[in-house]
């Protein structure tokens, strides 16, 4: 029995020692003050909080790159790196227009350097950038300055395969801590930069150029939602136009990309109720909000509704009743499944379809071309301000489907995502859907007179 018993206690002290040394490090990884110019930032830069790449090949594809980290409390790292990256941006905003873009990781990634999250982001800054430049060459407008800010976390507490996967719960828990802690006042920060800029173009006369966009992937998404689901909700309240006129609805910043989000439609609903409210949306309404899930998401069509089933197991639900003006007819909202399901999968809050139109080892082998995202941006634009239910809008190997349930213009946008477009919960740097969210930025990022979008476009249109 002895032996047992040594034996027992044995494999438990190895146990733990697997686990703790399994254990991904709690720490901050951009601990560098100062400006980094660079046109090999990843090796160059690699513990800056402030980055600036600089290409060596081609002019027109610089970018501004800040880190603000948070921990598994949610609070800040160090407040002196958020002073340091809100600086920057205010010293960059007095001169110039900003595309502000901030990326909030997802699982298992954080913001040390080698992530390929931060890889990822960086390329997608660098097109942007380009893009800008390529739409500065036709219509004669200064390009914008592309500032991307990524929001780092410790989206993996556990590095051994097989045990790292049963963290999905436990992290999801802390991206809502960060959500609902420090990442409210970053965002807050960076839209007041936006807001005093809108303020300086109205007193000077000039249009207002400098748009900003928030990016969450995975509980990325999560934390996103939970930093701003009730100024969402505000922003559909109180819009565009005078009080007590029916306008066009704003949202948080100019647009909010959620990809493969894990949170349950339950926490969407208030929402997705008040966009469904309305039968029709003006020819000069933006979209303020897009969530895309895979269609192939095993982690949130299939783990997640079965982590929820126990954690929803004592919690009382109903159907509820909601009139969809577009089909004329009630709905039921089976509360039980909104409850265990994330948002992506949940049919009955679904407004589009994104289909691939061509295959990846097509849109591979294509060469990135500025101009050629220049005037697929102004077909989509045109097509997005034709949209009604049903309609069809292409884009660079793919077309974005509305559902017949569905109102043209609705600005809240729930995707369901081709699977042959998103492999899986992680593979979301498809170049057809680094293209798509592309335009989703631009889109969102067209003046609010809707003649002047036009002027702007049939600029654009002719090289």
């Amino acid at each position: 029995m002895k032996d047992r018993s040594k034996g027992a206690r044995f494999a438990l002290v190895i146990a733990l020692v697997v686990s703790l040394s399994a254990c991904i490090s709690h720490q901050r990884h951009r601990t560098e003050s100062g400006l980094c110019v660079s046109a090999n930032p990843l090796e160059e830069c690699s513990q800056h909080t402030l980055q600036v790449f600089q290409s060596p090949e081609a002019s027109g594809e610089e970018y501004h790159l800040g880190f603000v980290e948070f921990d598994d409390q949610g609070q800040l790292w160090d407040r002196g790196q958020l002073r340091e990256v809100i600086g920057q941006v205010n010293t960059l905003a007095a001169d110039q227009d900003l595309l502000m873009v901030v990326f909030a990781h997802g699982w298992k990634h954080s913001a040390q350097a080698g992530d390929s999250n931060i890889t990822s982001f960086r390329k997608s800054l660098r097109r942007l950038s380009a893009v800008e430049s390529a739409i500065s060459a036709r219509t004669g407008t200064p390009s914008r300055a592309v500032v991307g800010i990524y929001l780092g976390w410790r989206g993996g507490s556990v590095s051994l395969p097989g045990l790292k996967e049963l963290t999905f719960w436990e992290r999801k828990n802390t991206a809502h801590k960060v959500g609902r802690g420090g990442a409210t006042e970053l965002l807050s920060r960076l839209e007041l930069v936006q807001k005093t800029k809108r303020a300086q173009a109205l007193a000077d006369g000039k249009p207002n150029r400098t748009r900003f966009v928030v990016v969450g992937h995975s509980f990325g998404g999560a934390l996103v939602f939970s930093a701003m689901s009730e100024i969402l909700e505000n922003g559909f309240v109180q819009t565009h136009g005078p009080d007590a006129v029916v306008s066009d609805t704003v949202g948080f910043a100019d647009l909010v990309v959620l990809i493969n989000p894990a949170f349950e439609a339950a926490h969407y609903s208030t929402l997705s109720d008040m966009a469904n409210e309305r039968r029709r949306y003006f020819q000069s309404q933006l979209p303020v909000l897009a969530v895309l899930t895979s269609e192939d998401d095993d982690a949130t069509g299939k783990a997640f509704p079965m982590g929820r089933w126990f954690a929803t197991l004592f919690e009382t639900e109903r159907d509820a009743q909601r009139f969809n003006p577009v089909l004329g007819e009630n709905e039921t909202i089976d509360q039980g499944s909104a409850n265990m399901t994330a948002l992506g999968h949940f049919g009955p809050y679904l407004t589009h379809y994104l289909r691939a139109t061509d295959t990846f080892a097509d849109r591979e082998q294509a060469t990135f071309d500025p101009s050629a995202e220049v005037q697929t941006f102004v077909e989509a634009s045109r097509g997005w301000e034709k949209d009604d239910r049903g309609s069809r809008i292409p884009f660079e190997g793919a077309v974005l489907e509305r559902t017949e349930s569905s109102a043209g213009r609705n600005p809240y946008l729930n995707i369901r995502v081709d699977g042959e477009l998103i492999r899986d919960h992680n593979d979301i740097y498809d170049p057809r859907i680094a293209s798509f969210i592309r335009q989703l930025i631009l889109i969102s990022s067209q003046s609010l007179d809707t003649e002047s979008r036009v002027d702007s476009r049939a600029r654009m249109a002719s090289p």
